[in-house]
């Protein structure tokens, strides 16, 4: 008798599989050199047409998944100095100086030190009493917990970095695998749905903060009777439409056995993480007195975390679970949405997008459907949202009011849908993370991503006008 030995497949599905991989590899880089090598249109620069390139190839990649994430970042990078589309080598790695990149490793800091002490695994068993054992339960509870936690800590990524630690502990007391689809629908909804509720506050985060400078300054109270409407409504919507997708995964047997999970009193370490967690809360939700950058709060937590007899973790502990690829995709992320806007290429795409509605037919609400479908594209080729919202809302605005639409629902649908939609694994800090740790495929979020497209320009068109027009911000007129 033969000895086994590894089975060979058909030549047929041989042949398809060399063909796909033939083709997700070079689509990247024709999308690339046929972006690289055209004509440079009218009111394009040429340094505007490679930054261009270089993030459409980073785009198909990310969502490809041809090469790890965080290796198509540093390719980012090396091609923006190698084209020319940046300067100098500063430029094109602006975004490894910036706050935001070292706030994500902060707030990574923050959730390991939740996990790590047990804090998570207490607060799991909470969850899954309240659930009584039942997927759905916990499924609202989620996304009801998104609504109430924003009050106490409003950055979305803050919120995911301490939940996925939480939720990961519920999987695995209920033996649910990664690949499961409760789990994709767990760590979706965290990566996706979370951060619409922080959108709803001003003091939600840099979205919320920088939109309403941009839109001409809002109250606390009127950005919140604006805005929180459409961006509950998106998060109900999508909430829903995740689990109907992936309901098969909520049909678990009795999952109602509590016995290992963690009870009793609390552990001097959890009561040192539950400090730390607090009182870092409390200074994100202070910064109106002391005006910190929300990453020295997450720095500082991360110092404490850090610190022998006092902290949480040791510094191999920090450094081996840490996870420094999502430092190394939103900075490099930040480099290269900053590449477009130096060298002109984001202008001219947002403009060429969003100003080509003038040439359709004069009906209010095609109009701003057109609109919002053209900031959907510029959302595409933008994974920095204040890139995309500094880009955007102008134009839009201007846009809309040369038309004859109200210029200030015009920049509010510009926000809806571009802060409700997250591409690709790399499309910003606060789903990175999770989104890595969960392994969760790039075609998915993709696909969801698309969903939450229509679903926030169907929120914005026929729910949040109309609310709009009764509290005061007509269409028109």
């Amino acid at each position: 008798m033969a000895a086994n030995g590894p089975k060979k497949l058909p030549p047929e599905l041989a042949a398809r599989i060399n063909t796909g991989q033939l083709i997700k590899c070079a689509l990247p880089v024709l999308v690339f050199l046929a972006v690289l090598l055209a004509p440079t249109p009218a009111g394009l620069t040429e340094p505007g047409q490679r930054a261009l390139a270089v993030m459409l190839l980073a785009v198909v990649l990310w969502a490809t998944e041809v090469l790890p994430i965080a290796v198509t970042g540093l390719l980012g990078i090396v091609l923006l100095v190698i084209t020319g589309a940046v300067p100098d080598e500063i430029t094109a790695l602006y975004g490894f100086s910036r706050p935001v990149a070292y706030f994500l490793i902060g707030i990574l800091g923050l959730g390991l030190a939740v996990h790590q002490s047990g804090l998570a695994e207490r607060m799991a068993s909470y969850l899954l009493r309240v659930a009584g054992g039942s997927p759905r339960l916990l499924y609202v509870q989620m996304l009801f917990s998104f609504v109430v936690l924003t009050f106490a800590l409003p950055s979305a990524g803050t919120r995911g970095a301490i939940l996925v630690h939480i939720y990961e502990q519920v999987m695995a007391h209920w033996q649910v695998p990664r690949e499961h689809p409760l789990n994709q629908a767990i760590m979706l909804a965290l990566g996706v749905l979370n951060r619409l509720a922080s959108t709803a506050l001003l003091a939600g985060g840099i979205t919320p903060v920088v939109a309403s400078e941009l839109l001409g300054g809002f109250s606390w109270t009127r950005w919140f009777v604006l805005m929180s409407v459409p961006f509950y409504a998106n998060l109900v919507v999508g909430g829903l439409l995740l689990y109907f997708f992936h309901r098969a995964g909520f049909k678990l047997e009795n999952r109602a056995n509590f016995s290992g999970l963690a009870s009793g009193p609390l552990k001097p370490i959890e009561i040192r993480a539950a400090i730390i967690v607090v009182g870092t809360s409390l200074l994100w939700i202070t910064d109106f007195a002391h005006g910190l950058h929300p990453a020295i709060p997450a720095l500082i937590a991360l110092v404490f975390i850090l610190t022998p007899v006092i902290g949480i973790l040791s510094w191999q502990d920090f450094e081996r679970n840490v996870g420094w690829s999502n430092f190394i995709v939103i900075a490099s992320s930040l480099s290269l949405a900053n590449a477009l806007v130096v060298s002109g290429g984001a202008s001219w795409f947002s403009q060429t997008l969003v100003g080509a509605v003038g040439g359709l037919p004069q009906q209010p609400v095609l109009l701003l459907l057109a609109i919002a479908v053209a900031c959907a594209g510029v959302r595409l080729v933008l994974p920095n949202i204040a890139g995309y919202l500094a880009l955007v809302i102008p134009v839009a605005m201007a846009t809309g009011q040369s038309l004859g639409l109200n210029p200030l629902v015009c920049g509010m649908v510009s926000v809806v849908v571009g802060d409700s939609v997250v591409y690709y694994p790399a499309g910003s800090a606060a789903s990175i993370m999770i989104f890595q740790r969960a392994q969760i495929p790039a075609r998915d979020v993709l696909r969801f991503g698309l969903i939450m497209v229509v679903v926030s320009i169907a929120v914005s068109l026929l729910l949040a006008v109309p609310y709009w027009s009764w509290v005061g911000e007509p269409l028109t007129g």
